[in-house]
């Protein structure tokens, strides 16, 4: 007896603590729309993917710098090992001729220290350092007959063409234009996110509210069928009426099923996008109210033309069919490059002679080249280069023009947000007291059982297009911040910390 009360004991003082051990790593949110935004931006699939994708379009930049700046680099072989067998003539005891082979063996060991840096010329100049030491064997690795090195303690070498394409030139114009896209459409692209988050927390809002619907629905039905019954039973209603009530009370409760299931999907979605696990709970808090705003057309003309990406992109894709212009153009012309080379070299027998009264080199030399026939193949190209650029030019003025009609109809059709959503609201406050009222006339049987269908209809869809105008209205206002890259809510354009995001 006594060990089945201290077994009871012990179970009673474990539960709460296995209870505390279940619930450990569950965790619930309860959301705004500003916060289910900002952690869309901060821990999202789709904002990480953005995140790395600007990443690569910076790494992509730092390695356009790269290339014009000065490169240090270290070359060199240890060893380099030769092997071979050398015929030499001879002649035997009785003086006959005989050929005998004799095996040698040869190892180098090298190394090249070079500075190489291009030019905002187009050109390439190299300096250069290198030491060599060669040793020859015959026979065997231990009978070694020569040691030599052969040293250039510096060498001087410079590049140019005179006719070709500048691609420093060419870069300098088209590479910080192409970062600077790319921080743009990272914010574009972070404002989509946004978007995305907007559209799952309405989804999420519109199904709550209908579940809450259904709710009120399915007990305020089930009410009225026991009010149709027992009228029924006195004979105040028809059969009619009473099958009527009860079909309402059946499709109310397949609305609530439905209505359930939908909430949980919706919930999960929008946990799975946020990032959240199976183990996180969220919940919403429904906005009330919206930011009084009216958009002005030319402020947002103005930061749409300063801030969107697109007009970089149609910048940039000008300058580089008339980049390809000029590549084929100077392809299909008169070619010289000019090549300089000074340097001083020294071989010797030992290290220290090698670099003594060192012997100077030079070399220089112009190569031509001068198209005499091609039957038309180098016109073409540059011909096609051509008109390639007339069709961009044309596919971008066009575009100007698109994207200041998209600009225009957006503006126009958020400035009409505000107006809908109040007369959602507005609505919504008659539908729910005609409701009450028509409710209070059916249960002292002054109106039919159709008349009440209509009243709760009404008062359904009314509350399904308050939610409704919420979403349209944070949907449209998100659109334009993506179009203008502007918060107008707090009038400053969007930015980010880019110093921090590629660290």
């Amino acid at each position: 007896m006594r060990t089945a009360y201290r077994l009871l004991l012990t179970a009673c003082c474990l539960l709460p603590a296995a209870y505390c051990l279940a619930q450990q790593g569950k965790f619930e949110y309860t959301l705004t729309l500003e916060e289910v935004i900002d952690l869309a931006q901060d821990q999202s699939l789709d904002a990480i993917r953005t995140k790395n994708t600007f990443l690569a379009n910076y790494w992509q930049y730092v390695s356009y710098k790269a290339n014009y700046l000065p490169s240090l680099s270290l070359s060199g072989s240890l060893p380099d090992f030769t092997k071979q067998y050398t015929a030499v003539a001879g002649k035997d005891s009785t003086g006959a001729a005989v050929t005998e082979y004799l095996s040698e063996f040869s190892n180098r060991i090298s190394g090249t220290l070079a500075i190489e840096q291009n030019l905002p010329t187009g050109g390439r100049i190299s300096v250069y350092s290198s030491l060599e030491m060669y040793d020859q064997y015959e026979n065997n690795l231990s009978n070694r007959v020569a040691r030599s090195f052969r040293s250039i303690p510096v060498n001087i070498s410079y590049t140019q063409s005179f006719f070709g394409v500048n691609n420093y030139k060419w870069d300098r114009k088209i590479e910080p234009l192409k970062y600077e896209e790319a921080k743009r459409s990272y914010l574009r692209q972070m404002e989509e996110v946004s978007i995305r988050a907007i559209r799952y927390f309405f989804d999420y809002a519109g199904a709550v509210q209908n579940l809450a619907i259904a709710e009120f629905n399915y007990a305020n039905n089930d009410t009225l069928y026991k009010i149709a019954r027992g009228r029924y039973n006195i004979g105040t209603i028809g059969e009619n009426d009473l099958l009527q009530s009860e079909l309402n009370f059946m499709d109310a409760s397949s609305t609530l099923n439905e209505a359930q299931l939908t909430k949980e999907s919706t919930a999960n979605r929008l946990r799975s996008f946020l990032g959240f696990n199976e183990l996180a709970t969220v919940e919403i808090t429904i906005p009330t109210a919206v930011p009084r705003v009216l958009l002005d057309l030319e402020k947002v003309l103005l930061w749409a033309r300063k801030n969107n990406p697109d007009l970089l992109a149609y910048q940039r894709q000008l300058l580089e069919v008339e980049k390809r212009v000029a590549e084929e153009t100077a392809a299909n012309g008169f070619q010289a490059n000019l090549s300089v080379t000074f340097g001083l070299n020294q071989r010797a027998n030992t290290l220290e002679d090698a670099y003594k009264s060192p012997n100077d080199m030079e070399n220089v030399r112009i190569t031509l080249g001068i198209p005499i026939l091609d039957w038309g193949r180098g016109r073409g190209r540059v011909r096609t280069a051509k008109s390639n650029q007339e069709v961009v030019k044309n596919q971008v003025e066009q575009a100007y023009v698109d994207f200041e009609q998209d600009v225009l109809l957006k503006v126009r059709q958020f400035n009409m947000q505000d107006t809908q959503f109040h007369i959602a609201a507005k609505s919504d406050t008659i539908a729910q007291k005609r409701y009450e009222v028509s409710k209070q006339r059916f249960l002292i049987d002054k109106i039919t059982i159709t008349d009440m269908n209509n009243a709760q209809m009404d008062r359904d869809r009314s509350q399904q297009n308050y939610v409704n105008a919420l979403r349209n209205y944070w949907n449209f206002y998100y659109t334009i911040r993506q179009l203008s890259l502007y918060d107008y809510i707090n009038d400053k354009s969007l930015d980010a910390d880019f110093d921090l995001l590629v660290k």
